[in-house]
């Protein structure tokens, strides 16, 4: 049996690696990178008056990339590197392995 204090650690530890880098197709065939807790509710705001400012001039279309497992500070430094990357880089990504919707056959709308 763990020790209560070690138990802590563990369970707050996991609590701050549920931060996801997301990738969304927009209507106008343009690609959004975000990070998020829960990719269902940010789609939603995305899709509301929520969103980003991004999508004031578009409308989100659907998820097409999904990372999770990141801390708060992995999931911005992820985010920073993936919007640097070229739209072709992009693409390549979201048919990688590393694309946690593809190996589930759950892309779209949430």
């Amino acid at each position: 049996m763990l020790p209560e204090i070690l138990r802590q650690m563990i369970s707050q530890r996991l609590r701050t690696m549920n931060w996801q880098v997301y990738i969304i197709l927009c209507t106008d065939n343009s690609l959004y990178t975000g990070i998020t807790t829960d990719i269902a509710r940010r789609f939603r705001e995305h899709a509301g008056p929520q969103g980003a400012k991004y999508f004031r001039g578009r409308r989100p279309g659907e998820v097409v990339y999904l990372e999770g497992g990141h801390t708060r500070s992995t999931a911005s430094k992820r985010e920073a590197v993936i919007k640097k990357l070229l739209r072709a880089d992009k693409l390549q990504l979201i048919a990688s392995n590393s694309n946690e919707l593809a190996a589930s056959g759950e892309q779209g709308r949430f």
